[in-house]
């Protein structure tokens, strides 16, 4: 059984070009980086028990609709009966890159409690933990007492997802610091640990991950697909692989992140090499950004394996 954490929000998309707040009308869609990795999970065929937390409101009615009709059990997914489901207002540029500004403070999004989620944790095999919760209390204290709780038999993987307008409270590189020795496995982008101090290629970055503490960093480059390392502790085999991404008709990268990392741990718990599993995920990712939206674009093995099947026929 897989166990995910973090958020679950409703992210407000623009009808039109321009920043953060300028479109006069707003289609609202379920979104969050750990709420993505859950459902791309499912529709890679094994929904994952998710723990998260939503308003009792019509954004948080919203969500748990859509996480049910995933087929996202339903047990570990709490409702908040005063504060309210966190939002994230998205503004696309004319190339239709996005940018985001969360709102997320005093939400139900970050109100995870330590000392929870015992069952669930206990028979998790693999464990994924969104970054986002790190930088608000008491979801905090939830993350790190979980960290500290979880089997050792399990796999416990973690994205930092940085949002340097978000720690405010606490310190970005001081939480890494003490995050990264507790986890496994790591997936990040450049931009998510420049501003933790590390610098350096994507071999570099990679390298100094596996210092810190996890036997296995994966390494998200856009375009240019993603690089991994893994140490002799790792279970699918120690050394540096990568992979140059896929050639698609590209809509819309939201989430492209977060269906490689559901990718990632689909193809690494299913006993695949390291390249074989960097090679898989970055097809869910490239098949995640053919259709509009985060969680709507994710794909199912199907689309996954007609992306594959592409770059074995040009290959041959």
């Amino acid at each position: 059984m897989r166990l995910v954490v973090g958020e679950c929000i409703a992210d407000l998309h623009p009808s039109e070009a321009g920043g953060v707040g300028d479109a006069t009308t707003y289609t609202r869609r379920p979104g969050g980086a750990p709420a993505n990795v859950a459902v791309g999970l499912a529709r890679l065929g094994d929904a994952p028990r998710f723990w998260t937390r939503l308003g009792r409101d019509g954004f948080g009615d919203f969500l748990a609709d859509a996480l049910a009709a995933e087929g996202v059990p339903d047990d570990l997914v709490e409702r908040d009966e005063e504060a309210p489901t966190g939002l994230a207002v998205v503004g696309r540029d004319a190339g239709g890159e996005r940018s985001f500004s969360l709102y997320l403070d005093g939400t139900a999004s970050v109100e995870l409690r330590p000392g929870t989620v015992d069952d669930a944790l206990a028979s998790a095999e693999w464990v994924h933990v969104g970054g986002v919760e790190l930088a608000f209390e008491p979801a905090r204290s939830a993350v790190l007492d979980l960290l500290d709780r979880v089997s050792g038999d399990a796999t416990v993987s973690f994205d930092p997802n940085a949002r340097p307008g978000l720690w405010r409270e606490f310190d970005y590189a001081d939480t890494l610091d003490r995050v990264l020795p507790a986890v496994d496995v790591v997936v990040a982008s450049a931009e998510d640990l420049r501003p933790a101090g590390f610098a350096g290629d994507a071999s570099e970055l990679a390298r100094r991950l596996v210092d810190a503490g996890p036997h296995t960093a994966l390494l998200t480059l856009g375009p240019n697909g993603a690089l991994g390392r893994a140490t002799a502790d790792a279970p699918w085999g120690t050394g540096e692989a990568d992979h140059g991404g896929f050639a698609v008709d590209v809509i819309d990268t939201t989430g492209a992140g977060d269906a490689f990392t559901a990718g990632a741990i689909t193809a690494l718990s299913e006993g695949r090499a390291l390249a074989d599993a960097i090679r898989f995920a970055n097809a869910v990712g490239a098949a995640s950004t053919t259709a509009e939206g985060a969680m709507a674009a994710l794909p199912d093995r199907e689309s996954v394996e007609s992306v594959l099947a592409g770059e074995s026929e040009r290959e041959g």
